[in-house]
């Protein structure tokens, strides 16, 4: 089956298109003019373009059997046009209109676990994609991970990020909470999940027609704790680390002044998301998928002493 991917020069699609081709399928990425990847693994076919390039998406679609859309930021950019109302929800409608264009009909879409019409632009515009695909009349399929992990490959990475910016730091690891008192303090959970796992989960898909119009929440085994994760990232790195409460209030007070800059570390939208935990609240997509995830562990994380 020919494959085409949109945003599949990322962090996860540069996994997926090793697990296409290892399940005997051709991928075909769009990616953007500038410094990328290489070499590519044979048999993965490049088509130069963006997502706003109405030809380039045409050709990038051209012949294929299904279409992945994988993009995805966790901060914007509007100098660079750089926007979750463009990457996330206009991409979205555009790659829809040229998979109609030129026939294809299998449309798998990457969302995240936790999307709601009243949330950050965040979730907003991630769930505002899926009501434009499910409303679209394609064979869809969505899955909405919790928080990725593994060999980042030169991208951002959940636990990357975490280890440069709090486990490296100086500074005590920050335990957010909400209110006055500190009772709460780094207890909200989030359910880190393999991005190996979430790879196989878009292939076994794309061979099992029984996953057209259904949405699947992919959470890891286990629920932790942000406590938990970070303990989880400094011993993977040979290391303790001294946590601290911290009041989300006054971080995100702090993060309204600087997060407009990329080298602050966190923005307030990201806190108020992590606050809500990110878990599955019902089945877990994988128990439906006939999967097992892996864990979140140590040995799993062995990629962080690199």
């Amino acid at each position: 089956m020919k494959v085409s991917l949109i945003g599949g020069t990322g962090f996860v699609g540069t996994h997926l298109v090793e697990h296409l081709i290892a399940s005997g399928h051709q991928p075909r990425l769009l990616v953007r003019p500038g410094p990328t990847r290489a070499p590519w693994p044979s048999g993965c076919e490049l088509v130069p373009g963006a997502v706003e390039d109405p030809g380039a998406l045409a050709e990038c679609l051209s012949g294929t059997d299904a279409v992945v859309y994988l993009i995805g930021i966790l901060r914007e950019d509007p100098a660079r046009g750089i926007t979750f109302e463009s990457l996330q929800f206009q991409g979205v409608e555009q790659t829809i209109a040229a998979a109609r264009a030129a026939g294809v009909r299998r449309f798998i879409l990457m969302s995240a676990n936790g999307v709601r019409p009243d949330g950050t632009p965040y979730q907003r515009t991630k769930y505002q994609a899926e009501q434009a695909l499910i409303a679209s009349g394609l064979d869809w399929s969505i899955f909405r991970p919790s928080v990725i992990f593994g060999e980042p490959r030169g991208h951002m990475e959940f636990c990357s990020q975490l280890k440069r910016d709090i486990i490296d730091s100086h500074l005590p690891a920050p335990l957010f909470y909400t209110g006055l008192l500190p009772f709460n303090a780094g207890a909200f959970e989030l359910a880190p999940v393999a991005v190996g796992d979430v790879a196989t989960a878009f292939c076994h898909a794309l061979s099992h027609p029984e996953t057209i119009g259904e949405t699947y929440d992919l959470c890891g085994p286990r629920a932790l704790s942000w406590k938990e994760i970070l303990t989880t990232i400094a011993a993977a790195c040979g290391r303790t680390k001294l946590m601290l409460p911290a009041p989300a209030l006054a971080v995100q007070t702090v993060a309204a002044v600087f997060d407009r800059f990329p080298w602050f570390p966190i923005t307030r939208d990201q806190i108020t998301m992590l606050l809500e935990s990110n878990v599955c609240e019902g089945d877990n997509g994988f128990e439906r998928l006939g999967m097992l995830p892996g864990a979140f562990d140590q040995a799993a994380l062995a990629y962080l002493r690199a």
